[in-house]
């Protein structure tokens, strides 16, 4: 079984071939959590390492796990109190911005019944894509949520997310037609996450959560000023309307 809590130090890359070929990657660490069992932390590290219901799908006032297992079941599916693992950045001196978050559901027996993908746009716009993954982790879905103003809607994600042990690795790929557009990627290796290693963390990588938020908005002004065409947003219908 996964031990919980993990902490992951990792770089993530984007690559993008449509109108210019241009690829970043940067530094992170994200928390990988056991949603029933969130980690207890010394009161002094708490203000950088808070988990709450209002950072992701549903509402506020009930816990990520509540909230979960609440969308789960508009997708006909019940867990039964089964282990959910998180993989996601944790809110950092007031603010936490999470482009992926990732659920990997069990059931009671610890067989895997889904992976969730929660994807959150910086328009404060979130989606949720229910995976069903073959052996080596490997999905496919739909596009149905708007992220990049520089890429067009439609095409297919080909995603894998391999269940983390001691080497975390994510891909993502979006297809559109005969082309690939878009590849990220994350891989990285797993750290401990006790006190010691998180403040190790926050050294290496200060500001995680903000640092994310900025480069992500300068890879956007840097292709506006490439003079790459802006995709229109459409409006999106939240996911927290069906209860």
């Amino acid at each position: 079984m996964i031990e919980t809590p993990a902490l992951y130090e990792a770089e993530v890359s984007h690559v993008r071939h449509e109108r210019i070929e241009r690829a970043f990657k940067h530094r992170v660490y994200q928390w990988l959590v056991d949603l029933d069992e969130l980690p207890r932390l010394p009161w002094w590290l708490r203000p950088f390492a808070r988990f709450e219901g209002r950072d992701h799908l549903g509402s506020p006032d009930r816990s990520i796990r509540q909230n979960l297992d609440n969308w789960l079941s508009t997708q006909d599916i019940d867990l039964q109190g089964g282990r959910v693992l998180m993989l996601a950045n944790a809110r950092t001196l007031g603010y936490v911005f999470n482009p992926l978050s990732v659920y990997w559901c069990h059931d009671p027996a610890g067989e895997l019944v889904c992976v969730v993908a929660e994807v959150h746009n910086t328009y404060g716009e979130r989606h949720c894509y229910l995976l069903r993954p073959d052996e080596s982790g490997r999905s496919e879905v739909d596009k149905e949520f708007y992220v990049s103003p520089f890429l067009e809607m439609g095409g297919r994600y080909l995603m894998r997310f391999r269940r983390p042990d001691e080497r975390l690795a994510i891909s993502i790929a979006l297809r559109q037609g005969e082309t690939t557009p878009f590849v990220a990627t994350m891989t990285g290796s797993r750290q401990p996450a006790t006190p010691r290693g998180l403040v190790r963390m926050l050294l290496r990588h200060p500001l995680i959560t903000y640092r994310v938020s900025a480069l992500i908005r300068r890879h956007g002004i840097t292709l506006w000023l490439r003079r790459i065409p802006i995709v229109r947003r459409l409006r999106h219908i939240p996911q927290e309307g069906v209860q």
